[in-house]
């Protein structure tokens, strides 16, 4: 319209995206940031050099008092936020670090996720309000030692005796592990695969850490080992059989990396920005050279089409049409460009890229444990086929 004043133009929001967001989902989003850069920020490089997560019980008490476990829950002491604000505040836990992000989505995400959707009541009053204040954290126990991508393969077993069930196997890279209180864990029975409430103080029941991890650093991950546990016949998820439990659970994770991603990608791109235009090479700025624009301008796209594509997606799922193919779509497409923007990020600030003075190779190599997690790069590629197609070309 002739006369009209034109916004100015944002290098952090280049094409408006915060237009699309609610009071109340900027809200959120202002209180997980302000969260993260006060108790994650400033010590966030000390524990991914020393390979821990310290004092991870007071850092999810802290989540459970500003909302963020098991979120997009309703009732049971969760906040009931949109799917919107819990992308949101995903993407702004893990533009602090992967690790961060990872904690709240296996507590909200898998372990919560599972308890509230097939849980009885009486497991979903015993766990959940717990959980959501981050008294009790929970992993996930789905993955197996030799069974990574093909759960309908896993080994782990229940078996009824009497009225109980006994379970034995183990399961490998499980986030939160070690200092879980329980533990959902995924098992064949006679039945199917069915999902079980497992209190970690169980007899028979360990997790080890894994240790000397590059990845993931600032989180607890563990083995789940499972001698025997001997559970009462109401541990069981009774609302659910087969990998369709399972799987619902990681697909409402996989959501949320699909805006986690664009907060490891954000950070990055952020750190390179502010060095490309203070650091001097021949006689002026970084910034100045038309490659490191190009780099800039590039890594801003593929940036900001990442988070509009993970918006579309929370406004799917808000509206209860968001298909599991379309959050393979977007973790695929969002993981694997952000690995891209660390890459990028990281030639533009040279050799200082590789120190944690800085976040970019700490975001680069989170990422890589991203990218295979809740699915690999081939798996989504083959949803995707599949789905494209109508031909299954998993077997």
């Amino acid at each position: 319209m002739k006369g009209s004043t034109l916004p100015p133009f944002d290098p952090s929001d280049p094409i408006g995206l915060d237009d699309l967001l609610a009071p109340e989902d900027l809200a959120v989003r202002d209180t997980v940031r302000r969260w993260a850069a006060d108790r994650v920020l400033p010590h966030i490089a000390q524990w991914y050099e020393a390979g821990e997560l310290p004092g991870i019980r007071e850092l999810a008490q802290e989540l459970g008092r500003i909302g963020a476990l098991g979120m997009s829950l309703t009732g049971y002491g969760c906040a009931g936020a949109t799917a919107v604000q819990y992308g949101l505040a995903c993407l702004e836990l893990e533009a602090a670090d992967s690790g961060i992000r990872s904690l709240v989505s296996v507590q909200g995400s898998l372990a919560m996720y599972a308890i509230h959707r097939f849980g009885s009541e009486e497991q979903k009053r015993e766990w959940l309000p717990r959980m959501a204040a981050g008294e009790v954290i929970g992993c996930f126990g789905l993955t197996e030692p030799d069974h990574g991508s093909d759960p309908a393969a896993m080994t782990t077993r229940a078996e009824r005796d009497g009225t109980d069930w006994v379970l034995t196997g183990r399961k490998m890279w499980i986030t939160n592990g070690s200092v879980a209180g329980v533990a959902v864990v995924w098992a064949r029975t006679d039945e199917g695969i069915r999902g079980f409430v497992v209190p970690t103080d169980a007899p028979g029941f360990s997790a080890p850490e894994i240790k000397h991890k590059w990845s993931l650093r600032a989180s607890v991950t563990s083995e789940l080992v499972l001698d025997g546990v001997r559970l009462p016949a109401d541990a069981v998820l009774p609302e659910v059989t087969g990998l369709r439990g399972p799987l619902s659970c990681l697909s409402h994770a996989r959501y949320g990396i699909v805006w986690g991603a664009m907060g490891a990608a954000r950070s990055s791109f952020e750190a390179a920005l502010e060095y490309a235009v203070s650091r001097e090479q021949f006689g002026k700025p970084l910034a100045g050279f038309q490659l490191t624009q190009a780099k800039l301008a590039d890594m801003a796209v593929e940036l900001h089409k990442g988070v509009l594509l993970a918006h579309h997606l929370g406004r799917r799922m808000d509206a209860g049409t968001l298909r599991p193919e379309q959050i393979s779509f977007g973790k695929l497409n969002n993981v694997r460009e952000a690995i891209d923007i660390c890459r990028t990020a990281r030639t533009i600030l040279g050799a200082n890229g590789i120190s944690l003075e800085y976040p970019v190779m700490r975001h680069a190599t989170n990422l890589e444990s991203v990218l295979t997690y809740e699915g690999t790069v081939e798996m989504h590629q083959l949803v995707l086929g599949k789905a494209l197609t109508g031909v299954d070309a998993f077997r």
